[in-house]
């Protein structure tokens, strides 16, 4: 029975229940389908970092370099660690160390959640570039706490940043509808915007099956909550990615939905999947927590590794269980994150095709 070794990271806030509230699933969809997880537990957040002055160790990547995958629950807690210091001292690094230039969103109404709109018929994936852009880091400050303060925030786009993430989204877009949606504001950023268009243009013969619509991000951002189901792959800079995957998030019902997928397709090194609904500090350790954006991101874990039928195993279940109103309060539901991820469990098991 082939074995995936799995760094858990817990990380701050709700990050260490919904993970340990998830694992079992997990554990249950990949015994199921003739494989197993194996997992070892890193204490790595901001407590660790008031005990040590870092978020993780010196060698914390390596450390994490031979694992098949990373599972974060959050990173965060403000009154704590400011977050610039948490963000830049443990979950960018692992991004950037790994090159897990991929970030990919899915957002969907899964069946028995009533989001915001009216609408409820859209299945966008949002690919952002996730290495890059305008969360480079690069630029600085002088003259601080003067009048003359200066504050530069430079964005890097490099055409092999650009041109790979560009493909990834491409690639994508073959395996669903065919359609792309790229997205710049290259009416106002003359530079990196109009040479994010020119890469998108460059590419697209290579690519004439797949249908290209440009975007600028104030327009796509309002047809995600108009008409979010003329939209099917959607690819953006760092900055707007992460715009439109909140946005995303909220029409699907909220950010207990939102899983997230940072990847690196060339392989080699583990890529790391997340919830991104932050740390919540306000409900953790109170059981309201919404497991079900861990359990999304746990079953792209699976995906990735090569394991689709366990993947669809835990969809299945998960829709099952919605069905059955059994949610958390942020959801309209009384149920605690222990006991939505225990029916979930529970219907994982008792699913009728299983490995042999």
């Amino acid at each position: 029975m082939k074995t995936y070794d799995i760094a858990m990271i817990g990380g701050d806030g709700i990050g260490p229940e919904v993970i340990e509230s998830s694992w079992p699933i997990f554990q249950t969809a990949a015994k199921n389908h003739g494989v197993a997880l194996k997992s070892q537990s890193f204490e790595w957040s901001c407590d660790y970092y008031i005990k040590t002055g870092r978020m993780m160790p010196e060698d914390g990547i390596e450390i994490l370099r031979p694992f098949d995958a990373i599972l974060l629950g959050a990173v965060g807690w403000p009154a704590k660690v400011p977050d610039s210091v948490s963000l830049h001292g443990l979950l960018l690094p692992i991004r950037k160390a790994f090159d897990l230039y991929v970030n990919a969103r899915p957002h969907r109404l899964l069946p028995g959640i009533s989001g915001p709109l009216r609408k409820n018929d859209f299945d966008i994936l949002c690919i952002r570039e996730n290495t890059e852009g305008e969360y480079s880091g690069a630029g600085g400050r002088v003259h601080i706490g003067s009048p003359d303060e200066v504050a530069v925030e430079t964005s890097i786009f490099t055409r092999n940043g650009v041109e790979r993430i560009l493909r990834y989204a491409f690639e994508q877009a073959r395996k669903r509808s065919k359609r792309l949606a790229s997205v710049t504001k290259s009416n106002a950023q003359k530079h990196s915007m109009v040479f994010w268009d020119d890469v998108t243009r460059s590419l697209a013969p290579e690519y004439p099956d797949v249908q290209v619509t440009s975007y600028h991000i104030d327009a796509i951002a309002a047809r995600f909550i108009t008409h979010p189901e003329t939209l099917d792959v959607v690819v953006a800079s760092n900055l707007f990615g992460d715009i439109l995957t909140d946005i995303g998030a909220a029409i699907q019902g909220g950010l207990g939905f939102a899983a997230s997928a940072n990847v690196n397709p060339r392989g080699r090194v583990p890529s790391m999947f997340e919830p991104v609904h932050g740390s919540a500090p306000d409900i953790a350790g109170k059981g309201l927590a919404n497991p079900l954006a861990t359990i999304w991101s746990g079953a792209l874990m699976l995906e990735q590794l090569g394991q689709a039928d366990a993947a669809r195993s835990i969809m299945a279940a998960m829709e099952t269980v919605i069905k059955t109103g059994k949610l958390t309060p942020d959801c309209g539901g009384t149920a605690t994150t222990n006991e939505v991820a225990q029916a979930i469990a529970e219907a994982v098991e008792n699913q009728p095709v299983k490995w042999s």
